[in-house]
């Protein structure tokens, strides 16, 4: 297992990791994943990367079999679920390239800005088939070396480190020879790591990992019987692999699983309980836990949060009366109220001087505002001689003269309605004299 501090992890890109482990001697396992959680699964149990199964992801994102139905956009916008779900490198599998050498240089342009680490390029034609299944095609050589000077092209163009996987079929479609030719010209190309598809017995995997013997070699052991003879990581290591590939596995068990479980639940059981984790264990899987402890450098307290209820609300009202609070108890919206006592009272007569306003600080305006659901949204007293004050509080207010209002209704009794009308959010305002 490659391993580096937590500190020089955070600073070096997927590629460069993923490089560190093809300098790191034996063999490196990386099991196929098809979605983020597969992925993060791959993580947790340790492994240095993964791939992505373009025929597992067939499988799960369409339902479909690995005949060229999935498309590039389909296939990288997976492809970036799963690289940011994990930080262990990623190699993707593009397929084809999805066309010719300039569809080529588009994918692994693509394949970079979605993180991956790595990318997986194949001479097949369009549309592509399964390694291990029959009527597999490939282009001509020409056209697949150009593919490879493509991507390395591209990777290039855009200053990335990405590991170039170049990958022949023609093991199955043309002859042994003919792979072992095609590996060959890829690496002279500038692929990074080269790969047979389906080679047929163990002395055809020892003469590919003699061709270009400074260019690591990738292994397919393709799960429940394909065409290459399954073998133990340290025989590969002893042929002279340095990756290999499971690409089945997750899937597989996967899907056998469910199976599994949906006959239990349609017998009228449920799966038993050492057939699936618990709910405890699928949360710490998901990251439950961690977000839980994270949530925490982000609290607010209750404090904190009136203030902002306070700050933010429409009306400026920043602490209620205790009069008021008593009657809003039952609320569903409870925004802090205070009464505004400026110290300017003396100017509008509140020291009991005699003027034409005088007096009015006797009286009191109380504004309700009541929000289109039907909820209260504010009820407060205020002195009816702090006119200068009111529009800051309820800003709708801005152009009445509510000063008119209390010489009109001056010599009335308390209980007067002033004002009753909807401002341009729908919200109902009304002004009372008590």
């Amino acid at each position: 297992m490659v391993t580096c501090s937590a500190s020089a992890e955070k600073n070096i890109s997927a590629a460069k990791k993923l490089r560190l482990i093809l300098d790191s001697p034996g063999v490196h396992q990386g099991p196929a994943c098809f979605d983020a959680l597969s992925a993060l699964l791959v993580q947790r149990a340790g492994f240095d990367y993964c791939f992505t199964s373009g025929f597992s992801i067939s499988a799960a994102k369409l339902g479909l079999p690995d005949t060229g139905f999935i498309s590039y956009g389909e296939m990288v916008d997976q492809g970036q679920q799963i690289t940011q779900a994990v930080s262990i490198p990623v190699i993707g599998d593009a397929d084809n390239g999805y066309g010719n050498p300039m569809n080529v240089k588009r994918t692994v342009k693509g394949y970079i800005r979605a993180g991956f680490a790595g990318i997986i390029l194949e001479d097949q034609v369009s549309p592509k088939a399964c390694g291990h299944t029959r009527n597999r095609k490939v282009v001509s050589r020409e056209e697949a070396i150009m593919r490879i000077k493509a991507a390395v092209d591209a990777r290039e163009e855009t200053g990335s480190d990405i590991v170039i996987v170049a990958r022949t079929d023609s093991r199955q479609a043309v002859s042994l020879d003919e792979s072992l030719w095609r590996s060959r010209a890829f690496a002279d190309a500038g692929a990074d790591v080269v790969f047979i598809d389906a080679l047929a017995s163990r002395e055809e995997m020892k003469s590919f990992c003699e061709v270009s013997p400074l260019v690591p070699k990738m292994a397919n052991m393709l799960e429940g019987g394909g065409k290459t003879p399954m073998l133990t990581p340290f025989e590969l290591e002893e042929l002279g692999y340095k990756l290999v590939a499971y690409p089945l596995s997750l899937m597989g068990v996967s899907i056998r699983a469910m199976q599994d479980s949906l006959a239990a639940i349609k017998g009228g059981r449920i799966p038993p309980p050492g057939s699936m984790p618990s709910f405890e264990e699928i949360k710490d899987i998901l990251g439950f836990n961690t977000y839980y402890e994270e949530e925490k450098r982000y609290a607010i307290s209750s404090g904190q949060m009136a203030r902002q209820r306070a700050s933010s609300n429409v009306y400026g009202i920043q602490q209620r009366t205790p009069d008021d609070t008593e009657k809003r108890s039952q609320s569903p919206q409870d925004p802090v109220v205070e009464v505004i006592t400026p110290e300017v009272y003396s100017s509008y007569g509140a020291d009991n001087s005699r003027g034409p306003f005088s007096g009015i600080w006797s009286r009191t305006l109380r504004v309700k505002i009541t929000g289109r659901d039907g909820f209260e949204k504010l009820d407060v007293r205020i002195p009816a001689g702090f006119l200068d004050g009111i529009t800051n509080i309820v800003p709708a207010l801005g152009g009445v003269n509510i000063k008119e209002l209390l010489d009109d209704a001056a010599g009335e009794l308390g209980g007067k309605l002033l004002l009753d009308f909807n401002d341009t959010v729908g919200d109902r305002i009304q002004v009372f004299l008590e």
